[in-house]
Protein backbone atom coordinates (compact mmCIF):
# COMPACT_ATOMS: atom_id res chain seq x y z
CA UNK A 1 0.00 0.00 0.00
CA UNK A 2 1.11 3.02 -0.80
CA UNK A 3 2.14 5.54 2.19
CA UNK A 4 -0.06 8.39 0.83
CA UNK A 5 -2.96 5.95 1.50
CA UNK A 6 -1.46 4.71 4.66
CA UNK A 7 -1.33 7.86 6.16
CA UNK A 8 -5.07 8.43 5.42
CA UNK A 9 -5.98 4.88 6.58
CA UNK A 10 -3.60 4.65 9.76
CA UNK A 11 -4.86 1.66 11.86
CA UNK A 12 -4.27 3.39 15.36
CA UNK A 13 -7.13 4.05 17.29
CA UNK A 14 -7.74 5.67 21.03
CA UNK A 15 -7.95 2.88 23.37
CA UNK A 16 -11.24 2.23 25.11
CA UNK A 17 -11.86 3.32 28.81
CA UNK A 18 -9.17 6.59 28.54
CA UNK A 19 -9.84 9.06 30.76
CA UNK A 20 -8.94 12.59 31.61
CA UNK A 21 -10.29 15.50 33.49
CA UNK A 22 -11.36 17.26 29.70
CA UNK A 23 -13.29 14.99 27.16
CA UNK A 24 -11.83 13.91 24.05
CA UNK A 25 -12.72 16.12 21.34
CA UNK A 26 -14.54 14.52 18.14
CA UNK A 27 -14.16 16.70 14.62
CA UNK A 28 -15.77 15.74 11.53
CA UNK A 29 -17.67 16.77 8.73
CA UNK A 30 -17.72 13.43 7.37
CA UNK A 31 -18.84 10.47 9.70
CA UNK A 32 -17.65 7.03 8.51
CA UNK A 33 -20.27 3.94 8.77
CA UNK A 34 -19.36 0.54 9.48
CA UNK A 35 -21.55 -1.02 6.70
CA UNK A 36 -24.46 0.21 4.55
CA UNK A 37 -27.32 -1.04 6.56
CA UNK A 38 -25.80 0.95 9.69
CA UNK A 39 -26.04 3.71 7.32
CA UNK A 40 -29.58 3.33 6.45
CA UNK A 41 -30.59 2.73 9.83
CA UNK A 42 -29.30 5.67 11.49
CA UNK A 43 -31.09 7.89 8.79
CA UNK A 44 -34.04 6.59 9.69
CA UNK A 45 -33.66 9.30 13.18
CA UNK A 46 -32.96 11.71 11.43
CA UNK A 47 -32.35 14.22 14.59
CA UNK A 48 -32.00 11.93 17.60
CA UNK A 49 -28.08 11.51 18.86
CA UNK A 50 -27.23 9.21 15.38
CA UNK A 51 -24.07 10.29 14.35
CA UNK A 52 -24.89 11.04 10.13
CA UNK A 53 -23.10 14.01 9.26
CA UNK A 54 -20.92 16.73 11.04
CA UNK A 55 -23.60 19.30 11.30
CA UNK A 56 -25.91 16.88 13.38
CA UNK A 57 -23.03 16.44 16.00
CA UNK A 58 -20.18 14.33 16.94
CA UNK A 59 -19.94 13.15 20.46
CA UNK A 60 -18.70 16.59 21.81
CA UNK A 61 -21.48 18.12 20.20
CA UNK A 62 -24.31 16.07 22.15
CA UNK A 63 -21.59 15.96 25.35
CA UNK A 64 -22.18 19.93 25.53
CA UNK A 65 -25.78 19.15 24.49
CA UNK A 66 -26.34 17.18 27.79
CA UNK A 67 -24.04 18.85 30.34
CA UNK A 68 -26.56 22.08 29.10
CA UNK A 69 -29.56 19.86 29.86
CA UNK A 70 -28.08 19.26 33.21
CA UNK A 71 -27.30 23.12 34.01
CA UNK A 72 -31.03 24.54 33.04
CA UNK A 73 -33.02 21.76 33.95
CA UNK A 74 -34.23 20.76 30.27
CA UNK A 75 -34.27 17.30 28.23
CA UNK A 76 -33.43 17.85 24.85
CA UNK A 77 -30.48 20.68 23.81
CA UNK A 78 -29.76 22.02 20.48
CA UNK A 79 -26.61 24.13 19.87
CA UNK A 80 -26.53 27.18 17.20
CA UNK A 81 -23.77 29.70 16.11
CA UNK A 82 -24.24 32.42 18.59
CA UNK A 83 -27.49 33.53 20.99
CA UNK A 84 -29.58 35.46 18.12
CA UNK A 85 -29.47 32.61 16.41
CA UNK A 86 -30.94 31.09 18.91
CA UNK A 87 -33.91 33.34 19.20
CA UNK A 88 -34.33 33.08 15.12
CA UNK A 89 -34.41 29.41 15.12
CA UNK A 90 -37.40 28.95 17.45
CA UNK A 91 -39.11 31.52 15.55
CA UNK A 92 -38.61 30.02 12.14
CA UNK A 93 -39.08 26.57 13.50
CA UNK A 94 -42.57 27.08 15.28
CA UNK A 95 -44.12 30.28 13.58
CA UNK A 96 -45.68 30.49 9.74
CA UNK A 97 -47.29 33.29 8.03
CA UNK A 98 -50.56 35.00 9.49
CA UNK A 99 -49.08 33.88 12.70
CA UNK A 100 -48.39 36.87 15.45
CA UNK A 101 -45.49 37.08 18.45
CA UNK A 102 -45.71 39.20 21.77
CA UNK A 103 -42.43 40.69 22.32
CA UNK A 104 -41.24 42.58 25.43
CA UNK A 105 -40.46 46.07 24.98
CA UNK A 106 -36.96 45.85 26.83
CA UNK A 107 -36.16 42.63 24.92
CA UNK A 108 -33.06 42.05 23.76
CA UNK A 109 -32.81 44.37 20.50
CA UNK A 110 -31.58 42.26 17.92
CA UNK A 111 -34.35 40.48 18.70
CA UNK A 112 -37.31 43.27 18.06
CA UNK A 113 -35.17 43.72 14.63
CA UNK A 114 -35.55 40.54 13.58
CA UNK A 115 -39.62 40.75 14.11
CA UNK A 116 -39.36 44.13 12.51
CA UNK A 117 -37.69 42.81 9.50
CA UNK A 118 -37.41 38.96 8.68
CA UNK A 119 -40.40 37.89 10.46
CA UNK A 120 -42.44 40.40 8.68
CA UNK A 121 -41.50 39.34 5.31
CA UNK A 122 -42.63 36.02 6.09
CA UNK A 123 -45.61 37.33 6.88
CA UNK A 124 -45.09 36.93 10.66
CA UNK A 125 -47.02 40.31 13.15
CA UNK A 126 -45.57 41.35 15.98
CA UNK A 127 -46.29 43.40 18.91
CA UNK A 128 -44.61 44.64 22.01
CA UNK A 129 -45.87 44.56 25.41
CA UNK A 130 -45.16 46.11 28.59
CA UNK A 131 -43.22 43.29 30.44
CA UNK A 132 -43.76 45.19 33.50
CA UNK A 133 -47.60 45.67 33.22
CA UNK A 134 -49.06 41.87 33.15
CA UNK A 135 -51.97 43.65 31.80
CA UNK A 136 -50.42 44.89 28.93
CA UNK A 137 -49.66 41.47 27.63
CA UNK A 138 -53.05 39.90 28.94
CA UNK A 139 -55.00 42.44 26.50
CA UNK A 140 -52.54 42.03 23.42
CA UNK A 141 -52.80 38.10 23.01
CA UNK A 142 -55.35 36.71 20.52
CA UNK A 143 -56.09 33.89 18.57
CA UNK A 144 -53.54 34.84 15.96
CA UNK A 145 -50.53 34.88 18.97
CA UNK A 146 -48.56 31.85 18.82
CA UNK A 147 -45.69 32.40 20.87
CA UNK A 148 -44.85 34.98 23.94
CA UNK A 149 -41.32 35.95 24.48
CA UNK A 150 -39.95 36.94 28.12
CA UNK A 151 -36.67 38.27 29.68
CA UNK A 152 -35.89 38.56 32.92
CA UNK A 153 -34.90 41.06 33.80
CA UNK A 154 -34.84 43.08 30.45
CA UNK A 155 -31.87 44.24 28.12
CA UNK A 156 -30.13 47.25 29.23
CA UNK A 157 -32.90 48.52 31.77
CA UNK A 158 -32.95 45.60 33.82
CA UNK A 159 -36.40 45.93 35.21
CA UNK A 160 -37.26 42.09 36.31
CA UNK A 161 -40.70 41.52 35.86
CA UNK A 162 -43.31 39.55 37.44
CA UNK A 163 -42.66 36.03 35.82
CA UNK A 164 -44.88 34.16 37.46
CA UNK A 165 -47.69 36.10 36.53
CA UNK A 166 -46.84 36.73 32.97
CA UNK A 167 -46.50 32.36 32.58
CA UNK A 168 -50.07 32.28 33.85
CA UNK A 169 -51.32 34.45 31.82
CA UNK A 170 -49.94 32.40 29.02
CA UNK A 171 -50.61 29.42 30.12
CA UNK A 172 -54.50 30.48 30.71
CA UNK A 173 -54.49 31.68 26.86
CA UNK A 174 -52.47 28.44 25.75
CA UNK A 175 -49.77 30.36 23.94
CA UNK A 176 -46.64 28.78 24.11
CA UNK A 177 -43.50 30.90 25.90
CA UNK A 178 -39.80 31.31 24.55
CA UNK A 179 -37.84 32.39 27.09
CA UNK A 180 -34.24 34.32 27.00
CA UNK A 181 -32.20 32.89 29.93
CA UNK A 182 -29.02 34.33 29.46
CA UNK A 183 -28.75 36.66 32.28
CA UNK A 184 -30.05 33.97 34.59
CA UNK A 185 -27.51 31.55 32.81
CA UNK A 186 -29.28 28.41 34.61
CA UNK A 187 -27.63 29.60 38.08
CA UNK A 188 -30.05 32.45 38.97
CA UNK A 189 -33.22 30.06 38.88
CA UNK A 190 -34.69 27.19 36.28
CA UNK A 191 -36.61 28.65 33.65
CA UNK A 192 -38.77 25.02 33.38
CA UNK A 193 -39.63 25.47 36.66
CA UNK A 194 -41.38 28.82 35.98
CA UNK A 195 -43.23 27.11 33.63
CA UNK A 196 -41.65 28.19 30.69
CA UNK A 197 -42.05 25.69 27.08
CA UNK A 198 -38.29 26.73 25.61
CA UNK A 199 -34.91 28.33 26.81
CA UNK A 200 -32.40 29.59 24.74
CA UNK A 201 -29.37 30.75 25.87
CA UNK A 202 -26.43 32.93 24.75
CA UNK A 203 -23.96 31.04 25.67
CA UNK A 204 -21.44 33.63 24.43
CA UNK A 205 -21.92 35.10 28.08
CA UNK A 206 -21.26 33.35 31.43
CA UNK A 207 -21.02 29.42 29.67
CA UNK A 208 -18.15 30.50 27.74
CA UNK A 209 -16.84 33.10 30.27
CA UNK A 210 -13.76 34.25 28.07
CA UNK A 211 -15.04 36.50 26.08
CA UNK A 212 -13.42 34.80 22.95
CA UNK A 213 -16.54 32.22 21.32
CA UNK A 214 -20.05 33.04 20.01
CA UNK A 215 -22.62 30.32 20.77
CA UNK A 216 -26.36 29.86 21.20
CA UNK A 217 -28.37 27.05 22.61
CA UNK A 218 -32.42 26.38 22.21
CA UNK A 219 -33.63 23.78 24.84
CA UNK A 220 -36.89 22.10 25.94
CA UNK A 221 -38.41 19.41 28.19
CA UNK A 222 -41.42 18.70 25.35
CA UNK A 223 -40.29 15.73 22.67
CA UNK A 224 -42.67 17.68 20.65
CA UNK A 225 -41.32 21.30 20.75
CA UNK A 226 -37.61 19.30 20.35
CA UNK A 227 -38.52 17.74 17.04
CA UNK A 228 -39.72 20.77 15.40
CA UNK A 229 -36.64 22.77 16.52
CA UNK A 230 -34.14 20.45 15.72
CA UNK A 231 -35.62 19.35 12.40
CA UNK A 232 -35.83 23.13 11.54
CA UNK A 233 -32.10 23.32 12.40
CA UNK A 234 -31.41 20.38 10.06
CA UNK A 235 -32.73 22.13 7.31
CA UNK A 236 -31.29 25.53 7.98
CA UNK A 237 -27.76 24.11 8.51
CA UNK A 238 -26.78 25.38 11.59
CA UNK A 239 -23.48 23.93 13.00
CA UNK A 240 -21.56 24.48 15.62
CA UNK A 241 -16.99 24.81 15.76
CA UNK A 242 -16.10 21.53 17.46
CA UNK A 243 -13.18 23.55 18.82
CA UNK A 244 -15.60 26.17 20.67
CA UNK A 245 -17.57 23.65 22.01
CA UNK A 246 -14.60 22.29 23.88
CA UNK A 247 -13.67 25.99 25.13
CA UNK A 248 -17.33 25.84 26.61
CA UNK A 249 -17.42 22.56 28.25
CA UNK A 250 -13.69 23.31 29.85
CA UNK A 251 -15.83 26.87 31.33
CA UNK A 252 -18.63 25.26 32.49
CA UNK A 253 -17.27 23.31 35.59
CA UNK A 254 -15.85 27.10 37.36
CA UNK A 255 -19.60 28.61 35.76
CA UNK A 256 -21.02 28.53 39.19
CA UNK A 257 -18.17 30.07 40.79
CA UNK A 258 -17.87 32.94 38.24
CA UNK A 259 -21.28 33.76 38.23
CA UNK A 260 -21.41 34.49 41.83
CA UNK A 261 -17.99 36.29 41.35
CA UNK A 262 -19.61 38.33 39.25
CA UNK A 263 -22.74 39.08 40.84
CA UNK A 264 -20.94 39.82 44.17
CA UNK A 265 -19.17 42.92 42.46
CA UNK A 266 -21.93 44.19 40.76
CA UNK A 267 -23.74 44.33 43.69
CA UNK A 268 -21.23 46.33 45.58
CA UNK A 269 -20.55 48.46 43.00
CA UNK A 270 -23.88 49.11 42.25
CA UNK A 271 -24.91 50.10 45.77
CA UNK A 272 -21.49 52.29 45.88
CA UNK A 273 -23.28 53.76 42.66
CA UNK A 274 -26.39 54.73 44.61
CA UNK A 275 -24.77 57.40 46.92
CA UNK A 276 -23.05 59.09 44.08
CA UNK A 277 -24.97 62.45 43.55
CA UNK A 278 -24.29 62.34 39.85
CA UNK A 279 -26.77 59.54 39.64
CA UNK A 280 -30.28 59.42 39.91
CA UNK A 281 -30.84 55.69 39.18
CA UNK A 282 -28.81 52.53 39.49
CA UNK A 283 -30.88 49.35 37.73
CA UNK A 284 -29.81 46.38 39.27
CA UNK A 285 -32.81 43.82 40.23
CA UNK A 286 -31.17 42.65 43.76
CA UNK A 287 -31.00 45.97 44.38
CA UNK A 288 -33.64 47.91 46.75
CA UNK A 289 -35.76 50.51 44.65
CA UNK A 290 -34.74 49.14 41.47
CA UNK A 291 -37.95 48.00 38.93
CA UNK A 292 -38.61 44.61 39.84
CA UNK A 293 -36.82 43.77 43.07
CA UNK A 294 -39.42 41.94 44.73
CA UNK A 295 -40.13 40.09 41.56
CA UNK A 296 -36.32 39.27 41.89
CA UNK A 297 -36.75 38.17 45.24
CA UNK A 298 -39.06 36.03 44.51
CA UNK A 299 -38.13 33.87 41.61
CA UNK A 300 -34.35 34.34 42.58
CA UNK A 301 -34.70 32.48 46.15
CA UNK A 302 -31.05 31.92 46.61
CA UNK A 303 -29.87 35.82 45.99
CA UNK A 304 -28.11 35.35 42.84
CA UNK A 305 -27.69 37.55 40.18
CA UNK A 306 -25.70 38.26 36.91
CA UNK A 307 -22.78 40.97 36.89
CA UNK A 308 -24.71 43.51 35.02
CA UNK A 309 -26.40 46.70 36.16
CA UNK A 310 -26.97 50.29 34.35
CA UNK A 311 -27.06 53.72 35.84
CA UNK A 312 -29.15 56.69 35.00
CA UNK A 313 -27.04 60.08 35.09
CA UNK A 314 -28.74 63.18 35.83
CA UNK A 315 -30.48 64.86 32.86
CA UNK A 316 -28.57 68.20 33.69
CA UNK A 317 -25.39 66.25 31.99
CA UNK A 318 -24.79 66.45 28.39
CA UNK A 319 -24.38 63.87 26.11
CA UNK A 320 -20.80 64.93 25.36
CA UNK A 321 -20.53 64.96 29.21
CA UNK A 322 -21.23 61.17 29.44
CA UNK A 323 -19.43 59.78 26.83
CA UNK A 324 -16.51 61.49 28.40
CA UNK A 325 -17.20 59.81 31.44
CA UNK A 326 -17.35 56.66 29.61
CA UNK A 327 -13.81 57.48 27.31
CA UNK A 328 -11.94 58.32 30.98
CA UNK A 329 -12.54 54.71 32.31
CA UNK A 330 -9.36 53.04 32.31
CA UNK A 331 -10.05 49.49 34.12
CA UNK A 332 -13.41 49.33 32.29
CA UNK A 333 -13.15 48.79 28.36
CA UNK A 334 -15.95 50.05 26.00
CA UNK A 335 -17.39 46.81 24.71
CA UNK A 336 -21.02 44.89 24.11
CA UNK A 337 -21.28 41.50 25.62
CA UNK A 338 -20.50 40.64 29.21
CA UNK A 339 -19.80 37.19 31.25
CA UNK A 340 -15.84 37.60 30.50
CA UNK A 341 -12.93 38.48 32.85
CA UNK A 342 -12.62 42.06 31.62
CA UNK A 343 -15.41 44.86 32.76
CA UNK A 344 -16.94 46.51 29.89
CA UNK A 345 -19.14 49.96 30.14
CA UNK A 346 -21.50 50.88 27.16
CA UNK A 347 -23.68 54.28 27.09
CA UNK A 348 -26.87 53.64 25.49
CA UNK A 349 -29.95 55.94 23.45
CA UNK A 350 -32.87 54.16 25.38
CA UNK A 351 -35.38 56.44 23.91
CA UNK A 352 -34.28 54.77 20.26
CA UNK A 353 -34.77 51.29 22.04
CA UNK A 354 -38.42 51.56 22.83
CA UNK A 355 -41.74 51.94 21.00
CA UNK A 356 -43.65 51.84 24.44
CA UNK A 357 -43.46 55.47 26.50
CA UNK A 358 -40.38 55.13 28.88
CA UNK A 359 -41.12 55.12 32.76
CA UNK A 360 -40.17 58.29 34.36
CA UNK A 361 -37.02 57.46 35.85
CA UNK A 362 -35.57 57.11 32.00
CA UNK A 363 -37.32 59.91 30.56
CA UNK A 364 -34.79 62.52 31.13
CA UNK A 365 -31.48 61.16 32.61
CA UNK A 366 -28.56 59.14 30.56
CA UNK A 367 -28.16 55.62 30.81
CA UNK A 368 -24.79 53.64 30.79
CA UNK A 369 -24.70 49.90 31.57
CA UNK A 370 -21.97 48.19 33.01
CA UNK A 371 -20.65 44.59 33.13
CA UNK A 372 -18.55 43.76 35.70
CA UNK A 373 -15.56 41.49 35.07
CA UNK A 374 -13.07 39.51 37.41
CA UNK A 375 -10.86 42.34 38.49
CA UNK A 376 -10.84 43.77 42.05
CA UNK A 377 -13.44 45.69 42.80
CA UNK A 378 -11.42 48.27 44.41
CA UNK A 379 -9.90 48.61 41.15
CA UNK A 380 -13.75 49.75 39.57
CA UNK A 381 -14.51 51.70 42.71
CA UNK A 382 -11.55 53.83 41.52
CA UNK A 383 -11.92 53.62 38.00
CA UNK A 384 -15.51 55.14 38.47
CA UNK A 385 -14.92 57.58 40.84
CA UNK A 386 -11.70 59.22 39.04
CA UNK A 387 -13.88 59.18 35.73
CA UNK A 388 -16.73 60.56 37.49
CA UNK A 389 -14.61 63.50 38.78
CA UNK A 390 -12.90 64.25 35.78
CA UNK A 391 -16.14 64.04 32.92
CA UNK A 392 -18.67 65.87 35.70
CA UNK A 393 -16.67 68.64 37.66
CA UNK A 394 -17.78 71.36 35.55
CA UNK A 395 -21.67 70.16 36.17
CA UNK A 396 -20.88 70.11 39.70
CA UNK A 397 -19.67 73.78 39.87
CA UNK A 398 -22.15 74.68 38.59
CA UNK A 399 -24.92 73.31 40.67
Amino acid sequence: MDKTTRLIHHPYQPPEGYSAPQPGVFKASTIIFPSVAVLRERYKDEVGHQYTYGTKGTPTTFLLEERLCTLEGGNSCTLVPSGLAAIALVNLALLKSGDDILIPDNVYGPSKTLANAELANFGISHQVYDAMNPADLAAKISQKTKLVWLEAPGSVTLEFPNLPALVRICKAKNVLIAFDNTWGAGIAFNPFEQGVDISVHALTKYPSGGGDVLMGSVMTRDAALSSRIKHCHMRLGYSVGVNDIETVLRSLPSMAVRYAAHGAAAHELAMWCQQQSDIVQVLHPAIPGSPGHAHWQEVCTQGQSAGLFSIVLHGRLSSAQVDAFCDALNVFKLGFSWGGPMSLVVPYKVRQMRTLPLPEYLQHGHLVRFSIGLEAVEDLTADLAQAMQLAFKSFRISC
